[in-house]
């Protein structure tokens, strides 16, 4: 019975959770502007991550390090477009 018992998706769902609460606690307490956006972006990259690996099984195929190459590329076209947006739209460039 504990092999079909899915602990490791019960326990990426704690650590989603204890990460929302994190999240939460920087808006909800009197921090600087700087630091609440360094905490709230490393707990989004770390959930990002917590979710491809856990909840859509990105580890799991024989094909995993196809699947990481492909997230960082997707992770990198995110940043290009975000640069790209901010270098013509805000700073004029």
């Amino acid at each position: 019975m504990a092999k079909f018992f899915p602990i490791g998706q019960i326990m990426g769902f704690v650590f989603s959770l204890i990460l929302t609460v994190i999240a939460m606690l920087v808006y909800f307490t009197d921090m600087s502007f700087t630091t609440g956006m360094v905490i709230l972006l490393v707990t989004a990259f770390i959930q990002a991550g917590l979710q491809f690996i856990v909840f859509m099984h990105a580890g799991e195929t024989n094909d995993k390090w196809a699947i990481y190459s492909n997230i960082v590329y997707g992770i990198g076209l995110v940043v290009l477009t975000v640069l790209g947006s901010l270098l013509i739209l805000l700073w004029d460039m």
